[in-house]
């Protein structure tokens, strides 16, 4: 009796041991966030964004995903919500599990050296994604749009609007613009202060508030609360019996707090028209503002585009191969100059928005009703 129940309990063991095996193959195959579930896996992608607070960042991190993921690379996509620590965590937890390169679209380009190091100590590579990632050796490529014509688009739109190449002024301009630690607020203020400047300097441009340079002017993590508030002050402070003619606003989240300020004050009615107001991103609030005749203007950047072009990147890298770019010289990021791919901006407004964003697919007409 003792042999039977002896021989009995072996084949138990033994079914249960199998069972586990099964499952364990099974969690091997798919257990990585958003990968493939068999085992043709290429291995694991990290791509570590800004935040979800701006619809631009949303839609490059899912048209990434799924550009890798078709490639037959899982994806670990992480989101920081603009805080500088969370991400370094984000990425340090990637490097940990094996990723085998990284995507970076940094909150603040200076804050990466440490933890790119640790990357390049466990030979991952690193793709910086539309912002500069800076003071690192350990960043292969850039891909991002030519952010310094980003600047001069938004600025020759007001030039043009305001006649200021046919002599016409003087206009009163209020100057915004992005955050001091991303690289590319620096390329859009200087894009569009090379066509500004020397109307200032003429006098066909007057900036009421004197605040002309890039530390008075810039918006902390590009947030349009900050942007209403100091639109609020530079108003009060200034145009109490004068109206502001335009504003240079660099992004669509930062021109939209600048239209609830002012509103605040009666601008937007048939006695006291909106100023002219720039944006980038083509964010879909910004677009129905413009087709509602609020915003004025906005720079199209096609993030599917700029996707495809960070994950071609990555697969050169992977595959021991060198990537297309068309940029050796811009981008000096404190000790290389980072091999860039630049992609083309477009200039967008209530005259051609069909055109660019509906007939393209980016959005829908339904998406503006």
């Amino acid at each position: 009796m003792k042999k039977m129940w002896l021989s009995v309990l072996i084949v138990m063991l033994a079914v249960v041991l199998a069972a586990c095996a099964g499952n364990g193959q099974k969690e091997s195959n798919g257990g990585s966030n958003g990968g493939s579930s068999n085992g043709g896996s290429k291995g694991s992608v990290g791509l570590a964004m800004p935040t979800k607070s701006s619809e631009r960042w949303v839609n490059d991190g899912a048209n990434m995903k799924k550009e890798f993921e078709a490639l037959g690379y899982s994806v670990d996509l992480q989101y920081a919500e603009d805080v500088i620590e969370n991400q370094v965590s984000q990425i340090e937890n990637m490097i940990t599990k094996g990723v085998k390169v990284l995507v970076i679209a940094a909150i603040d380009g200076e804050s990466l050296t440490d933890v790119l190091q640790k990357a390049a100590d466990e030979n991952i590579a690193v793709i910086a994604y539309d912002r500069l990632i800076r003071n690192s050796e350990h960043v292969s490529y850039y891909a991002t749009f030519d952010n310094f014509k980003v600047g001069v688009l938004q600025a020759s739109y007001l030039e043009d609007k305001l006649g200021l190449k046919d002599g016409k002024g003087p206009f009163n301009i209020e100057l915004f613009a992005g955050s001091p630690d991303d690289n590319n607020a620096y390329f859009f203020f200087n894009g569009a202060m090379s066509v500004l400047q020397p109307y200032i300097d003429s006098g066909k441009v007057v900036v009421k508030s004197g605040q002309t340079t890039m530390e008075q002017v810039a918006t902390l993590r590009w947030d349009g609360a900050t942007a209403q508030a100091r639109m609020d002050n530079l108003l009060s402070a200034n145009y109490t019996t004068e109206d502001v003619h335009a504003v240079l606003s660099p992004y669509d989240g930062i021109s939209i707090g600048i239209i609830s300020s002012l509103k605040g004050v009666g601008y937007g009615t048939a006695d006291k028209p909106m100023p002219i107001i720039s944006g980038q991103d083509a964010e879909l609030a910004s677009v129905k503002s413009i087709v509602a005749g609020e915003q004025t203007s906005t720079i199209f950047k096609d993030t599917r585009e700029l996707a495809k072009v960070a994950v071609s990147m990555a697969e050169a890298v992977l595959e021991g191969k060198e990537a297309q770019i068309n940029d050796t010289e811009t981008y000096d990021n404190g000790v290389k100059v980072v091999p860039s791919f630049l992609l083309e901006p477009v200039s967008v407004d209530i005259e051609n928005y069909k055109e660019v964003l509906i007939d393209s697919g980016y959005y829908k007409e339904s998406d503006l009703n």
